[in-house]
């Protein structure tokens, strides 16, 4: 067998592009011009799909298929107010949990118990629900669980349903009479905003039947005859006299119910329909918010405002007198539970707290609707006399705060401030008033005026609370307007009385993320992490935090470092290790990863990979050493530690003199050496065994590129210990590293003592220990062996390393017969391999294919002569009848085989 002589040079220039220079990218919007007009693409304009989408303005599509058509009937103010309504019942009932066994009232019992109207039912309904309120009176509470409860609501609201559509008004009345009497029962207490969302959902169902049947009526007459069509803001007098006649009935029978909770529920479900009798509604609405002052339960009257409320949503009305009539009487009641004094039944204060904390969202719910139309806020907030004299109670002042618009809040701080100031008592926590202070003016962070006197007055409220978490919670909130109007001197002041609180408490896990708020946005606010590390107090505040927090806080401080230049500052250096180093500490790399996990280690990895100690490579080696010492948990920052010492050595060729560098390369291939074997993943350990083999070649270290590349070829043998089931893409992964191997070989000098072909063989056999290297692998790394030894046998290889002290083989062996003899050796043994492993392959297909490319690898490498011909044939034949003789693969193999000779190899 003789090698084909090749002449690479010769080759690069007949096969290489012609270059033309240009002024610009091909793919600029001048060079597309002129490209449309050098070539033939008629009308059709160049689009770029790298340079984004077309500048053409795309017109918005209308999904109609999603699109609802509103019934006539109903506003989209008033659905959308619905949806709202439905949306805060669902959080009202999650707010609340539900305990599993309630205490109710011997009559509510009874009720949900199950005692049904059914049979004979009076049509005096005054007569039976004085017969119920004097079993009312009846002393005693039962035990029910909450499942029996809800189901039986449930299954009161289907009674009512089927009463109603089998034309049983009076039943339908009773029953929801019986719902309406359950919200008279506080005493379910936790309870409560369950029971209201429900007995609520069945007065709307009431509501809404008693208004399409009042509009029916008045549409149509008994015999089907449309009379007219009602619009949204239909006029009473055009209501005929037979459903005003219904109507009255309907409210004067709600008029002679005895309880007044009850009475008011059912008048309120029907509201609307008092638009069928007089076009002045808002009398009846406002008559209502009147009645509710007789209700003396606080819980029972602010549940029933709140769905006063809801109901008076569903009128025409513009005017909003109720809304403030509603919350001036909240105002009433709430003060009076909390001037309450101790009673010679004892403090009821935790008692009181709840039935606050219960009544909470009807408050929520009422500043929503006071504040709803942006048109009218400033009336609104002249009408609750706002900045009055008398103090506010601090439930009703904090959701006022919630709901007023960022613009009046910026705009009246400093008063605001004070009015917070005056409303102290415990029906909240006057903490959370500040707080929501302080984040409405971030909203609006650019308009607030007198900043000055507004930090000053809320740093003097913060300082005079005992409490570490009250301090941390007002300074949190007002920590991005003293950032932003770069207040310093406020700023040393705080992170001051912070660390001495700090060292003088035991910090709570509230107390801790209160502060880890504070510090992230102290971190985050500056671009420079060195200004944050020289503020006073900031390093030791840090090192007092722990857990999650600190592992938050030191998130943040890592990601805000390394997102601009690189770190090259000693002492921000040695500050940033510290944090690094404490966020390693507080995770478990060695779990499975979560995002927090991958994040970290990210933060980290770049961290690392922006410090740069300039041309003092030493110190950064130094550097590398510590973080493989202090990281040893995360395997994936190993592999970036070695890619940082080879980029080092790198770096030392270019800055450094020729003694020096070389010590220097030697010490961070040490490195490597000691580095790589720890990472677990066999494939990554050979890419960092070529490189460093590469780095080393480099540097003139024949005898270390030696040892890299033994380790290299170690590696692959112990491939098969990772596990039994390889899979395919690592598998191939592997493969082209081995095949990489080959191609960095022609720059390694041959070893003189093991001969020039030692790790070709090593690779070869390798091929016969490995179990998970399948036919088709093989044959792919012996094509490549076989290109390999036929390169060396060339008079000039195609690339050389550039060190000038390293020589390639083709200088090394030129002319040397034992040398040629070898590489003929090694190839022989190859091609037999080649031949030997194609019909292992079990795919058909896949053979014919691999038989194919091992021919043509043959009569690339090759002269072809009578036994290499032969060979090839044969190989050409297994194609045939795997691929069948119309293969275009095959034709194009047979005639490439047959220009290389005259001898014919298979036919055409």
């Amino acid at each position: 067998m003789e090698f084909k002589t090749r002449d690479y040079r010769a080759e690069d220039k007949v096969y290489s592009l012609t270059r033309i220079s240009v002024s610009s990218h091909p793919l600029c919007s001048s060079a597309s011009s002129s490209l449309l007009h050098t070539q033939d693409h008629g009308s059709t304009e160049f689009f770029d799909p790298l340079r984004g989408l077309s500048t053409q303005t795309l017109e918005p599509v209308e999904n109609t298929a999603v699109a609802e058509k509103l019934p006539a009937t109903q506003p989209t103010s008033h659905l959308s107010s619905k949806k709202e309504w439905t949306s805060f019942n669902k959080l009202l009932m999650q707010r609340f949990p539900v305990p599993k066994m309630i205490s109710v009232s011997s009559f509510s019992s009874k009720t949900i118990k199950g005692s049904k109207a059914s049979g004979e039912l009076s049509s005096n309904i005054q007569s039976d629900e004085l017969n119920d309120s004097q079993k009312l009176k009846e002393g005693g509470f039962k035990i029910v669980s909450q499942q029996e409860y809800i189901k039986r609501l449930h299954e009161l609201k289907d009674e009512i349903m089927r009463s109603w559509h089998s034309d049983d008004r009076v039943t339908t009345l009773k029953l929801s009479i019986k719902v309406a009497r359950l919200l008279m029962d506080t005493s379910v207490a936790q309870f409560y905003p369950t029971l209201f969302v429900l007995a609520a959902d069945i007065m709307d169902m009431l509501g809404d039947m008693v208004w399409d049947r009042i509009k029916q009526k008045a549409e149509f007459a008994d015999d089907g005859t449309k009379i007219c069509s009602l619009s949204d803001d239909f006029d009473a007098n055009r209501i005929c006299f037979e459903a005003k006649e219904t109507c009255n009935n309907w409210f004067r029978k709600i008029a002679s119910i005895h309880e007044l909770l009850p009475r008011i529920y059912l008048e309120l479900a029907i509201l609307p329909c008092w638009r069928f009798l007089h076009d002045n509604v808002m009398d009846d609405l406002m008559r209502l918010v009147t009645m509710i002052r007789g209700v003396a339960d606080p819980l029972a009257s602010a549940y029933c405002r709140f769905f006063l409320l809801h109901c008076a949503q569903k009128l025409p009305q513009l005017d909003t007198g109720h809304l403030i009539a509603c919350i001036s009487d909240t105002k009433i009641v709430l003060t009076r539970i909390v001037s309450m004094k101790e009673t010679k039944y004892g403090n009821f204060l935790g008692d009181r707290r709840l039935v606050i904390s219960l009544m909470e969202p009807t408050i929520e719910y009422t500043m929503r609707c006071i504040f709803k139309d942006p048109n009218q806020v400033a009336d609104m907030i002249l009408r609750l006399e706002l900045y009055g004299e008398v103090p506010w109670i601090s439930v009703i002042l904090h959701y006022l705060l919630k709901e007023l618009p960022v613009s009046v809040v910026c705009s009246n701080a400093v008063e605001i401030l004070h009015l917070v100031d005056c409303s102290s008592d415990y029906s909240f926590d006057q903490c959370l008033n500040y707080k929501v202070l302080g984040l409405k003016l971030c909203e609006g962070i650019s308009q607030v005026n007198t900043v000055d006197v507004l930090i000053d007055e809320v740093i003097q409220v913060a300082i005079k609370r005992k409490s570490l978490d009250e301090y941390l919670k007002i300074l949190d909130a007002y920590m991005d307007i003293i950032l932003q109007y770069k207040i310093d001197h406020y700023l040393s002041s705080i992170l001051s009385e912070i660390f001495e609180r700090l060292c003088s408490e035991v910090v709570t896990e509230d107390e801790l993320a209160n502060l880890q708020s504070i510090i992230v946005k102290l971190v985050t606010h500056f671009d420079d992490m060195k200004q944050v590390f020289d503020l006073n107090y900031f390093v030791d505040i840090l090192d007092v935090m722990h857990g999650s927090s600190r592992s938050i806080v030191s998130m943040h401080i890592l990601n805000n470092a390394t997102r601009n230049d690189d770190i090259n500052d000693p002492t921000t250096i040695k500050l940033l290790f510290d944090v690094a180093q404490s966020l390693h500490d507080s995770v478990d790399f060695s779990s499975t990863k979560q995002d927090d996990n991958q994040q970290a280690e990210r933060l980290i990895v770049r961290f690392i990979d922006k410090v740069d100690h300039g041309i003092d490579l030493d110190r950064h080696l130094t550097f590398l050493i510590e973080c493989r010492g202090a990281f040893s948990s995360m395997n994936d920052l190993k592999e970036i530690l070695v890619h940082s010492s080879n980029l080092l050595a790198t770096r030392a060729l270019r800055l450094r003199e020729k003694k020096d560098t070389l010590n220097f390369i030697k010490s961070c291939i040490t490195f490597n050496e000691v580095t790589i074997p720890c990472i677990p993943s066999y494939s990554r350990q050979l890419i960092l065994y070529l490189e460093t083999a590469e780095v080393s070649l480099l540097g003139g270290l024949i005898s270390h590129s030696d040892g890299l590349l033994d380790s290299a070829i170690s590696c692959l043998q112990d491939v098969n210990l990772v596990d039994g089931m390889r899979k395919n893409e690592d598998a191939d992964g592997i493969v082209s590293l081995m095949r990489k191997l080959c191609s960095f070989m022609l720059m390694v000098p041959g070893n003189l003592d093991q001969g020039v072909t030692y790790i070709p063989k090593n690779i070869l056999s390798l091929l016969d220990s490995q179990s998970w290297i399948t036919p088709k692998l093989r044959i792919r790394v012996l094509c490549s062996l076989l290109s390999l030894s036929a390169t060396f046998s060339q008079n000039e290889l195609p690339y050389h390393p550039i060190h000038e002290e390293v020589f390639g083989n083709d200088s090394l062996f030129f002319g040397d017969a034992r040398y040629s003899q070898e590489l003929v050796s090694l190839s022989t043994l190859i091609l037999h391999n080649m031949v030997d492993t194609i019909p292992q392959e079990s795919s058909q297909a896949t053979r014919g294919k691999l038989a194919l490319e091992a021919c043509n690898c043959i009569a690339m490498s090759f002269n072809v002569n009578q036994e290499i011909s032969s060979v090839c044939s044969k190989l050409v034949e297994i194609a045939r009848s795997c691929l069948g003789p119309a293969d275009k693969y095959l034709q194009s193999t047979i005639n490439f085989v047959h220009k290389q000779s005259p001898v014919s190899v298979g036919g055409k």
